[in-house]
């Protein structure tokens, strides 16, 4: 797998990175693959590594009384990170797992510090990827405050058309703060339960 494309593509979506500073980038990241499942970041854990995710998917979820909850969903040329261990240096408030087997490419917090210093290209590319990142989760907070069930789901849908092959309905109802049962409704308004 040629990660100077990966990047080339990445920064086309972000922000461009210069050659002196991908090479260095590239000499401080590590390309590896997670099994579907695997588990990278625990509650309570301190994390300093972000994923940018080249194929596959990965969620990040509470436990709250015992059930489940999903947060958050990233999909290929998207990061993933315990955003608040990652930044803050605070223990994880949530779990970060591989929904489907991912090959990511995986960084640390010490590897943006470093090359943000030294490269202003960097800099601006994180800064798109945090601003992203945090326009999406503002977007779903949005949605979930002002929205009906059957609006939440026609949104996810409409921003991941494949979600449902790839994500277990299960995490996609807990995402959108709604039973299984009534998204089982919202999918198929025939059946009435």
């Amino acid at each position: 797998m040629d990660i100077e494309n990966i990047l080339n593509k990445i920064g086309q979506i972000y922000s461009p990175l210069s050659n002196d500073c991908q090479q260095e980038f590239i000499a401080k990241l590590k390309l590896i693959t997670y099994r579907k499942g695997d588990t990278v970041v625990r509650e309570g854990q301190y994390s300093k590594k972000a994923y940018l995710i080249v194929k596959g998917c990965a969620r990040a979820y509470y436990l709250k009384d015992g059930k489940d909850i999903s947060d958050w969903f990233t999909f290929e040329n998207q990061f993933m990170a315990s955003i608040v261990s990652f930044f803050s240096s605070q223990p994880s408030p949530h779990y970060v797992e591989f929904v489907e087997e991912s090959i990511v490419i995986e960084f640390s917090k010490e590897t943006v510090d470093s090359l943000s210093n030294k490269f202003h290209d960097f800099e601006r590319f994180i800064s798109k990827v945090v601003t992203e990142t945090m326009l999406g989760l503002c977007e779903r907070l949005h949605t979930i405050q002002f929205s009906k069930a059957d609006e939440r789901y026609k949104n996810l849908i409409g921003i991941y058309p494949d979600i449902t092959q790839r994500i277990p309905l299960t995490h996609i109802a807990s995402y959108l703060g709604i039973t299984l049962e009534t998204l089982s409704r919202i999918r198929n308004p025939k059946i009435r339960i």
